[in-house]
């Protein structure tokens, strides 16, 4: 297998473990692969910009009306609620231009913050603390995975939840031709290991309760 047209990062993005290895080339990218947290990366020089994001993003049609994307979203929804009890506060972080998973939640008698830095920039979101925050189909487009895992913890009452939706990486010989892969915002891929690892290491405990979604809660002082 040939080494990557451009530099393996020192550390893993995703859990900061120490030389990741190279993983596959395909379709003009360069993957690497972490053997401490088993996540998937695309090396961070070919990170697409932000206005290639962007663009990107504008193209998704997520209807709000749409039964089929209402049930979709309701696989960490309905999971969710039923461990946040009372009404609480939450943050929707990364909520995109249409914003349906804040509006079920606060359907059940929560408020619901919104952040997305392209469709709600408002960072004045991100100097609080919620109850519960929310990524659907966000984790795959970060760039500093290990960055925002950190912040999101910040973000996070003690006893809070946080609640992600995003296609798990399972079989590596499936990875080229894989849909999640060609979108060219995904950057990083977990599996369900990858998880354990990162709620092991900042004391949360971790659930998977449906399909694609992870439940990680933080303990209570």
């Amino acid at each position: 297998m040939n080494p990557p047209a451009t530099p393996l990062p020192a550390a893993c993005p995703v859990c900061l473990a120490a030389a990741p290895r190279f993983f596959m080339h395909i379709g003009g990218f360069d993957y690497g692969r972490c053997d401490a947290c088993e996540a998937t990366f695309m090396l961070p020089a070919q990170h697409p910009s932000k206005e290639a994001e962007r663009a990107e993003y504008v193209l998704h049609r997520n209807d709000p009306l749409d039964e089929g994307y209402r049930r979709f979203l309701d696989r960490l929804a309905r999971p969710l609620l039923a461990r946040l009890g009372r009404a609480g506060e939450g943050l929707d972080y990364g909520c995109g231009p249409g914003p349906l998973l804040a509006g079920m939640l606060g359907e059940a008698g929560h408020s619901v913050a919104l952040y997305d830095p392209f469709f709600a920039p408002d960072e004045a979101v991100l100097r609080r603390s919620y109850d519960f925050v929310t990524c659907t189909e966000v984790v795959e487009h970060f760039h500093r995975p290990a960055a925002e895992f950190a912040r999101l913890d910040a973000l996070l009452r003690p006893g809070g939840w946080l609640g992600i939706m995003t296609c798990f990486q399972t079989d590596d010989a499936r990875f080229a031709r894989w849909h999640y892969r060609r979108d060219p915002t995904h950057v990083a891929f977990y599996r369900e290991a990858t998880f354990r690892v990162l709620a092991r290491r900042r004391g949360w405990q971790c659930e998977f309760p449906a399909k694609d979604v992870v439940l990680m809660h933080k303990p209570a002082r």
